[in-house]
């Protein structure tokens, strides 16, 4: 179970997060910016949950497809992922220019529920119980939100603007170390997906 969160975090990583919202984080008030990031966080939690009651079945009851195929796409998918943050690192970035009242959905889609977020979602569901699963879930998005909500605290303490371009630049440095992990949980997932296919575990 705590790998399983450990790979959900590190998948939603709420340091690249940071650096995604650095065009909102300039433009709106630090109450604002926690309303929108907490509304961004529930859509979030929302999303998943409900591929992580129905993903599963949906995919082997009506599709047919073998669930270890789903894993190995997934792990592609999440490779691709790791592939952006490490080559492009901040320049793949997407500048948001929505109104406020529309940030928390287009933060949550594709910011924070993406193909590699679903794919984790419906595992937990198949390598997991329901309650415990369900209480991951809550868990994993409640310290994602943390995690940004301390890090805007943080920097807004941060008086020099020089301390603050350094802050920005090693969180850069932790988007694209973060890249590394991300590549290896996909690589794994793709290892096991193909040894539970064929039998080799």
């Amino acid at each position: 179970m705590l790998s399983s969160i450990v790979e959900f975090l590190v998948m939603l990583n709420p340091f690249a997060l940071f650096l995604y919202l650095e065009p909102i984080r300039k433009d709106l008030s630090h109450r604002d910016f926690v309303k929108v990031i907490l509304k961004a966080s529930l859509i979030s939690f929302t999303i998943c949950f409900l591929f992580f009651l129905s993903g599963d079945l949906f995919f082997r009851k009506i599709f047919q497809i073998d669930f270890e195929s789903f894993r190995i796409f997934g792990g592609v998918i999440i490779f691709s992922y790791a592939y952006f943050y490490i080559v492009k690192g901040q320049k793949a970035l997407i500048i948001i220019k929505e109104s406020l009242d529309d940030l928390a959905s287009e933060i949550a889609l594709p910011f924070m529920v993406g193909a590699g977020s679903i794919s984790l979602s419906i595992l937990l569901a198949h390598d997991h119980s329901y309650t415990k699963g369900g209480l991951a879930l809550v868990g994993i998005f409640l310290v994602n939100f943390l995690v940004i909500f301390l890090l805007k605290k943080f920097r807004d303490t941060i008086e020099k603007k020089k301390f603050k371009t350094a802050f920005d630049k090693n969180m850069e440095v932790l988007l694209r170390l973060n890249g590394f992990f991300i590549g290896a949980i996909g690589i794994n997932m793709v290892l096991m997906g193909i040894k539970n296919l064929f039998g080799l575990g």
